[in-house]
């Protein structure tokens, strides 16, 4: 008798059966890519591929099927396929997640990296874990969001003049990226921010996202303070670009449970750091 192999697991949303990790194009809520999307298996090809995409749409579907790391590719789809016990019964997205949000945004979110369980779960960017509940909760008090929670890609989240981009866009082991898998992403992390044109205000969730905003404006040609300016919670600088805009960069605290549960980072803290980068005329 031939063993007889299941087709996936239903989507928590739609019941669609979905493998784990889920290829391109059979169907996942917002999945970005069809399934012939050009991967990227190096460095050089994610700049390559990432300098041909004429707006965020495609240039997300092409970061959602990226292949360029190979110790981040192994972590993603193991976890995927070796889920946590509390989600074994539903598939895993196990591919790079999409920036999410307004392609003509004002302000951007700028966080580190998915979580192994949540957004690599789920396929959207801080959806499925705690750190996600706290910036949904905080766009939402300031009118950024459709909705105060979500829960996996496809329940009617919208954002209104906000987009969520991540320095690394696959969960790494540990959450910690190595230099070279931040190098290799920043291919198209530097193309998402020179397509949002409208761009007024950036939030740097942690010093991270702080050093990678600065990085990647002087590899854009952008003008940046020198020194260039330290990261603290509140901390604000001003970016000009080459068409002419000012950009301003704020710091934040990153929403991990570890600064949210010992108070480091309070909702009101939150809350106004996000006023002071959504604020316009930046």
């Amino acid at each position: 008798m031939t063993e007889q192999t299941t087709p996936g697991l239903p989507h928590p949303l739609t019941g669609q059966l979905f493998p784990s990790p889920v290829p391109p194009g059979t169907g996942w809520p917002e999945d970005p890519a069809p399934s012939d999307a050009p991967v990227a298996h190096d460095a050089a090809r994610v700049r390559e591929l990432a300098a041909t995409a004429a707006d965020v749409d495609r240039l997300n579907a092409m970061a959602s099927v990226c292949r360029a790391c190979e110790r981040l590719v192994e972590w993603r789809e193991d976890v995927a396929e070796h889920k946590r016990a509390s989600f074994a019964g539903e598939p895993y997205w196990g591919r790079p997640v999409p920036s999410y949000g307004d392609p003509r945004a004002r302000l951007a979110v700028i966080g580190l990296a998915p979580a192994a369980n949540g957004g690599n779960r789920t396929g959207r960017m801080f959806t499925g874990d705690r750190a996600g509940d706290w910036i949904y909760a905080a766009l939402h008090r300031a009118g950024l969001a459709e909705h105060e929670t979500v829960s996996t890609a496809g329940d009617g989240q919208t954002l209104h003049g906000v987009r969520m981009v991540a320095p690394v866009r696959c969960a790494p082991p540990a959450n910690k990226p190595t230099p070279e898998e931040k190098a290799a992403c920043g291919g198209w992390f530097d193309a998402e921010i020179s397509l949002l044109t409208n761009l007024q205000g950036m939030l740097a969730l942690g010093g991270i996202a702080w050093q990678t905003v600065l990085a990647a404006a002087v590899r854009m040609g952008w003008e940046v303070p020198r020194p260039r300016p330290k990261f603290g919670h509140g901390a604000v600088t001003e970016l000009h670009t080459p068409d002419g805009r000012t950009v301003r960069l704020v710091g934040c605290y990153h929403v991990s449970q570890r600064n949210t549960f010992t108070g480091l980072l309070t909702e009101q803290m939150l809350d106004d750091a996000l006023a002071l980068a959504a604020a316009p005329g930046g």
